[in-house]
C-alpha cells in the first residue's frame, strides 16, 4: 500500500493541480499501490479532467515534474478526459480498468 509520505506528496500534488484544472479523479495505481514498489518505482498517478489541451497537458507534466524533483521521485501521470473514459477506447482500455481495480483515491 502506499506510505504515508507518499500520500502526501500526492495530496500537495492534487491540491497545486487543483490551481491549474478541476480534477474529476485522482488515484495512485500501480507498484506503490499494490505495495510491490522497489526503491526505484516511480509513482504512477492517474488523472482525470472534464477537458484537456495542449497546454494543460504541458502545465501537468511540468507540475509532476516539480513535486517530485522536491521529494526526490518520479511522479508518472496517466490523464484522461471523462469523455475519453465514457464514449471513447479509452474507455475500454485494459489499463484503465486496472487502475480502477487497484487505484487509490487521494484527497
Amino acid at each position: 500500500m502506499i506510505q504515508d509520505s507518499e500520500r502526501k506528496i500526492v495530496s500537495e500534488f492534487r491540491s497545486q493541480l487543483e490551481a491549474i484544472i478541476p480534477i474529476l479523479d485522482l488515484r495512485v495505481f500501480g507498484s506503490k499501490a499494490r505495495g510491490d514498489a522497489t526503491e526505484e518505482s516511480d509513482l504512477n498517478v492517474f488523472i482525470k479532467v472534464a477537458e484537456l489541451d495542449r497546454s494543460c497537458r504541458e502545465k501537468i507534466s511540468d507540475l509532476a515534474w516539480e513535486v517530485g524533483f522536491k521529494y526526490d521521485l518520479v511522479i508518472s501521470t496517466f490523464v484522461v478526459t471523462e469523455a475519453q473514459v465514457e464514449t471513447g477506447a479509452m474507455g475500454a482500455s485494459p489499463l484503465l480498468s486496472k487502475v480502477l481495480q487497484e487505484g487509490i483515491s487521494i484527497y
